[in-house]
């Protein structure tokens, strides 16, 4: 594959999984949450609010208050970014409309709100998590923690807490009901949960050092099949005394299992250790974000 082939490749599983992200958040907002009258945070949370209070579609609520959002994420995140949110927030608003209109009034777990508090933050939280992971988001909170998020290395998932407590508190305004308002935190804080592990679980890499006679042509397979570099590092058994060529190599964890089967394919004999690292940052990798002194 070459390297044309393989970006849109990326583009085109990056869209892909803000939609399945989408997808997830509507069936979390539309089916549990909103018609138990449980707050979110962020545009989403005011969308709700409007509606409980003025009967105001969420779909369009969240469309306009998102487009003024998008014109300073334009400014600050890039145009790649914004074209991939665009089609986020498009794609929601559709996405809302849609999914409203087959479900109609249907409401799960109506007397268990504590339940569907838990299962709507889980189901939002993914949803965020996915359109955070494919380089895009739906929007609203998610513009302004990737706004912090670039110039600090913080997590996104207490961003998005810090920014949507005020929203679900002021839902009371509407509900009048303390209790509504203490399952809009479960929500909050069972989505900033689910969103860290989503995005650490798919940016997570391994590290492997290979040990083969046939390091050459393992090296060649990887860089050819996977597009992933390999260091040559020189090696001395100490008991033996034998010179050994290494293979260093890091990779994101869903690539393991691949390059397994490739040292496996050349070299069933191959000594191979792996181990899970806590940050990667380079090319191919994540971003490096410092602090810059003033």
């Amino acid at each position: 594959m070459d390297i044309s082939k393989q970006n849109l490749y990326r583009e085109f599983r990056d869209y892909l999984i803000i939609l399945i992200g989408l997808i997830s958040y509507t069936i979390g907002w539309t089916l549990f949450l909103l018609p138990n009258n449980i707050a979110l945070g962020g545009v989403p949370g005011v969308s709700s609010i409007l509606k409980w209070a003025w009967g105001t579609p969420v779909q369009l609520t969240f469309f306009a208050v998102n487009s003024v959002l998008l014109l300073l994420a334009l400014r600050i995140l890039g145009f790649k970014f914004c074209l991939k949110t665009i089609y986020g927030v498009v794609m929601l608003t559709i996405v809302l409309s849609v999914f409203q209109s087959l479900v109609g009034d249907t409401r799960l777990l109506p007397d268990q709100p504590f339940m569907a508090a838990i299962i709507g933050g889980s189901f939002c939280g993914i949803g965020i998590g996915l359109g955070l992971a494919g380089n895009g988001s739906s929007g609203g909170t998610d513009i302004i923690a990737a706004i912090i998020h670039k110039y600090r290395d913080i997590s996104l998932g207490h961003l998005i807490l810090m920014v949507d407590l005020l929203v679900i508190t002021s839902s009371y305004i509407v509900l009048r009901d303390w209790n509504q308002v203490l399952y809009g935190y479960v929500v909050l804080f069972v989505s900033s949960y689910v969103v860290d592990q989503v995005i650490n679980s798919m940016r997570q890499s391994v590290q492997f050092f290979i040990i083969s006679e046939k390091h050459e042509d393992i090296a060649r397979a990887i860089i050819s099949q996977r597009h992933r570099g390999c260091t040559v590092i020189d090696g001395k058994g100490f008991y033996t005394g034998h010179e050994q060529k290494i293979l260093f190599v890091l990779a994101k964890k869903r690539e393991s299992s691949m390059i397994f089967q490739i040292i496996n394919d050349i070299d069933p004999a191959a000594f191979v250790t792996q181990s899970a690292v806590i940050g990667v940052y380079g090319q191919g990798f994540d971003h490096m974000k410092v602090k810059h002194k003033k």
